[in-house]
C-alpha cells in the first residue's frame, strides 16, 4: 500500500509456533443485526464477476464518477483521505480563531501554522524574499567544499541534494541506530525519466527545462534556458549512476556497512568530514552505504561539475522545495510542473486542503492526538485485536501445511510469525513537538524550522536506545505498513473505516477488507525482501538453500504473472519491481480467507443482501481497490510504484485462490478461469 513520511526501509501497503493453537476468536460480539457491509451502487450488472471481477463490483462507478479537477487518483483510499482532511479541518478551525492562547502549546502551534498558511496575501507580497538568506549562501559558495557544505545545510531544511541521509535501527543490529547514506537529487519521478527515449519521458524532460529555467529566472539567474540546459546534464549523469529501482529492492544488496576510513576510500574526492559536521551528525565508526558504486561515480561528479552549475542545482533544488508555500506564482509554476504535467492534474488543491496536509506532514500527531479524541471508536481496536489474532493463527497453520517448505526453514518461519508486534490506530506515547517554534505570519520559516526540527529529532537518535513505540505514519492517515527491521505491522486509525473496515458489518466483508489488509502487511515479513530478515528484524538468511529455490520458483512464476498484465498504451506491469507487493497481496487474500473461515467456528456464514460469506468475503477486496487513475498518472506510476494497479490487485490475485471459483462459480471458458495447475500459492 500506499508508503508516506517513513523510513525508506519501511514497506507500506503492510521450537515457537508447535504447541496447541488457541481456538480462533469471533470478532463478532455485538447484538444488532449486522449488514453486508458491500455497495452494490458501484456494480456494473452487464458484467459477470465470473469474467471480470473488478469491473463487475467496480465497472459502473467508473463509468459514473468524474475525476475530480484537483486530483491525479479516485476512488477508496481518496474518498477517505478527503474524508480526513475535512475532519482534520474541522479541529483545526476550533482552534485557528482562538485569540488567547499559551505560547507554545499545541493549540499555538496548529493555529498559527494554519492561519499563516492561510493568508495568500503576505505570502504574495513576499514572493521569494524568505529564500534571501540561502540563495546569498548559495551565490557565495566559491569551492566544492562549500557546495558539500550546502548539499548538508539545505539538505537539513528538506532540499533535494545528490547524497542523501537517514538514521534507522542497522538492519543487523536492529537495537542500534545507524547513519544510512544513499542515492538522491533527481527532480523527475525516476532514472528512466532521464535515460529512455520514450515519448512520455521525453516529454517529462521537456517539461523539466521549462520548469527549471523559469525557476532559476525567478531565482535571479540569467539565460536560464541555457543554464537549464546544464542541470539537465548534470542530473543525468546523477541517474545513469543511480541503481535501478528492482535493484534498490534487494534489502542484502543495499546494505554495505563502512567505516570512515572505507567511506573515504570508496569516495575521495568528497569532503565527507565536512559534510558531515554541517549536517549535525556526529563521528560515527559505521556507516551503511546504500548504493557503493553510485557513492564511486557521483565522487566524480560532484568534483568534476563546474561551480556555478552546483549554484544553479541548488539554486533551482531549493526554490523548488519551497516553491509551494512561496507566492502564487512560484506555487503555479511547481503545480504545471509536478502535478498538471507529470500527473495529469487539472487544477490545484484549494488552499485549505494544502493547508492541513502541511501542518500533517510537520505536525501529525499534534493532530492526531485530537484525531482520535473526536473520530476513533474503541470498539474497532476491539475487533481488529480479533481479527489480527485470527491472521496469525491462520497463517501459522498455512505455514505448518505447505507442501514446498522444509522443516528447518518451517521452524524459523512460524517463530518469526510469534514475534510479530501489531500497532492500531494511534501511539502509546505522542511526539513532542516542544522544541518546534511555530510563528504568526512567517509559513515558510514555519515550513523551514518544521523541517530542521524532524531533521534534528531524527539525528538525535544516535547513540540512543532503539525507541520501537514510534510510528511512521499520523493516526489520520489512510494506510497502514510493515517496518522488517521492527517485524512490525502498523494499521492508523483513519483506515478503520468502511469499506476497509465497517464495526456494523458482518464479518466477511470486513475480513476481505481490513483482514487483508492486515494479511498482506504480515505477508510483507514472508514477501522477497521482509523474508530476509528472521523474527527480531535481523537481517539474515534464515533459508534452507532447497526452500530459498523453491521461494524462488513461485516468486518468478508470480513475476511472469503480472508481467503479462497490460495497463495502458501497452505498459504492462513489471512484475519483478512490483513483486513483494504481488506476494503481500496474494498470501494476504488467501490467508485472510482462512482466517474468517477459522472465526465462522462451527457455523455457517448467513446469506445477507443475497450473498454468501464466501461471495461478501471476496466482494469486500474487491471493493476497497475501487480507483481511477488519469492517464498521465497511470504511465507515472508504472514506473515508480512498486505497488499493482488496483484492477490488478483484485483480478491478479482472486484468480489464484481456490475458494474464490467456488464462491462464484468459474468454470473453463470464463475471463477470470486459470487451470488449477496455473493457479500461484506461495503462502
Amino acid at each position: 500500500m500506499i508508503n508516506h513520511g517513513a523510513p525508506a526501509l519501511v514497506l507500506c501497503l503492510l521450537l515457537a509456533g508447535c504447541g496447541q493453537a488457541p481456538a480462533p476468536e469471533s470478532a463478532t460480539t455485538h447484538e444488532p443485526a449486522l449488514v453486508s457491509g458491500i455497495d452494490r451502487d458501484g456494480f456494473d450488472a452487464s458484467v459477470r464477476p465470473q469474467d471480470d471481477f473488478y469491473a463487475h463490483v467496480n465497472g459502473q462507478w467508473i463509468a459514473d464518477t468524474e475525476m475530480p479537477a484537483d486530483r491525479a487518483r479516485w476512488g477508496a483510499f481518496f474518498l477517505l483521505h478527503e474524508k480526513s482532511q475535512r475532519d482534520v479541518l474541522n479541529l483545526i478551525e476550533e482552534v485557528s480563531t482562538q485569540a488567547e492562547v499559551e505560547a507554545n502549546s499545541p493549540t499555538q502551534k496548529i493555529r498559527d501554522y494554519y492561519n499563516a498558511y492561510m493568508d495568500a496575501a503576505t505570502t504574495n507580497e513576499l514572493g521569494i524574499e524568505p529564500l534571501g538568506a540561502e540563495l546569498d549562501a548559495i551565490g557565495a559558495a566559491g569551492s566544492h567544499d562549500d557546495v558539500m557544505r550546502l548539499f548538508s545545510t539545505l539538505g537539513m531544511q528538506g532540499v533535494n541534494g545528490p547524497v542523501g541521509a537517514f538514521v534507522f535501527s542497522d538492519r543487523t543490529d536492529p537495537n542500534t541506530n545507524v547513519v544510512y547514506l544513499s542515492q538522491a537529487g533527481l527532480t523527475l519521478p525516476d532514472r528512466d525519466y532521464y535515460l529512455m527515449d520514450d515519448e512520455r519521458f521525453v516529454q517529462a524532460r521537456a517539461l523539466y527545462l521549462d520548469f527549471a529555467a523559469r525557476i532559476l529566472e525567478r531565482a535571479g539567474r540569467e539565460e536560464g534556458a541555457d543554464r537549464a540546459e546544464r542541470l539537465l546534464a548534470l542530473e543525468t549523469r546523477i541517474a545513469e549512476a543511480q541503481w535501478a529501482r528492482e535493484e534498490n529492492r534487494d534489502p542484502t544488496r543495499t546494505h554495505n556497512p563502512m567505516t570512515a576510513a572505507e567511506l573515504a576510500a570508496l569516495a575521495p574526492r568528497m569532503n565527507w568530514a565536512l559534510g558531515f559536521e554541517a549536517a549535525e551528525i556526529p563521528a560515527r565508526d559505521r556507516y551503511i552505504v546504500m548504493q557503493p558504486s553510485y557513492f564511486e561515480a557521483v565522487d566524480d561528479i560532484i568534483a568534476d561539475t563546474d561551480l556555478d552549475t552546483w549554484r544553479d542545482y541548488l539554486a533551482f533544488q531549493t526554490v523548488a522545495a519551497f516553491a509551494p508555500v512561496l507566492s502564487d506564482e512560484l506555487f503555479d509554476l511547481h503545480f504545471e510542473f509536478f502535478q498538471a504535467g507529470l500527473q495529469g492534474v487539472e487544477a490545484p488543491q484549494p488552499r485549505w486542503k494544502r493547508a492541513v496536509d502541511s501542518i500533517n506532514a510537520n505536525m501529525g500527531e499534534l493532530l492526531g492526538q485530537l484525531y482520535v479524541d473526536r473520530h476513533f471508536r474503541p470498539e474497532a481496536k476491539a475487533r481488529m485485536d480479533a481479527m489480527i489474532r485470527n491472521l496469525l493463527q491462520a497463517y501459522r497453520e498455512s505455514i505448518r501445511e505447505l507442501d514446498w517448505m522444509g522443516m528447518e526453514t518451517r521452524q524459523a518461519a512460524l517463530a518469526k510469525l510469534d514475534k510479530f508486534t501489531p500497532k492500531i490506530a494511534y501511539p502509546d506515547q505522542w511526539r513532542d513537538y516542544g522544541p518546534l517554534e511555530i510563528v504568526a505570519g512567517d509559513l515558510a520559516g514555519n515550513v523551514k524550522r518544521a523541517a530542521l526540527f524532524e531533521y534534528r529529532r531524527n539525528v538525535s537518535k544516535l547513540d540512543r536506545p532503539v525507541d520501537r513505540s514510534e510510528w511512521f505514519m499520523t493516526p489520520q492517515q489512510v494506510n497502514a505498513y510493515y517496518n522488517p527491521t521492527w517485524n512490525e505491522i502498523v494499521f492508523p486509525a483513519a483506515i478503520l473505516q468502511p469499506p476497509f473496515f465497517n464495526v456494523a458489518a458482518d464479518d466477511a466483508a470486513n475480513y476481505g477488507g481490513i483482514g487483508a489488509v492486515i494479511g498482506h502487511e504480515i505477508g510483507h515479513g514472508f514477501d522477497d525482501q521482509g523474508r530476509k530478515a528472521d523474527g527480531d528484524g535481523n537481517l539474515r538468511d534464515w533459508w534452507t538453500a532447497e526452500d530459498n529455490e523453491r521461494f524462488e520458483q513461485r516468486k518468478n512464476r508470480l513475476v511472469e504473472q503480472y508481467n503479462g498484465y497490460e495497463v495502458i498504451d501497452g505498459l504492462t506491469i513489471n512484475g519483478q519491481f512490483t513483486a513483494g507487493e504481488n506476494i503481500g497481496d496474494l498470501g494476504g487474500l488467501g490467508i485472510a480467507y482462512k482466517a474468517y473461515r477459522l472465526s465462522l467456528g462451527d457455523s455457517e456464514a448467513p446469506v445477507i443482501d443475497g450473498w454468501t460469506g464466501d461471495q461478501r468475503f471476496f466482494l469486500g477486496w474487491a471493493q476497497v481497490w475501487r480507483a481511477k487513475a488519469r492517464d498521465e498518472e497511470a504511465r507515472r506510476l508504472l514506473t515508480i510504484d512498486p505497488h499493482s494497479p488496483p484492477r490488478f490487485r483484485v483480478n491478479g490475485t482472486v484468480v489464484n485462490v481456490p475458494a474464490f471459483y467456488a464462491a462464484f462459480d468459474v468454470q473453463p471458458g470464463d475471463g477470470m478461469y486459470l487451470p488449477p495447475e496455473e493457479r500461484i500459492r506461495i503462502w
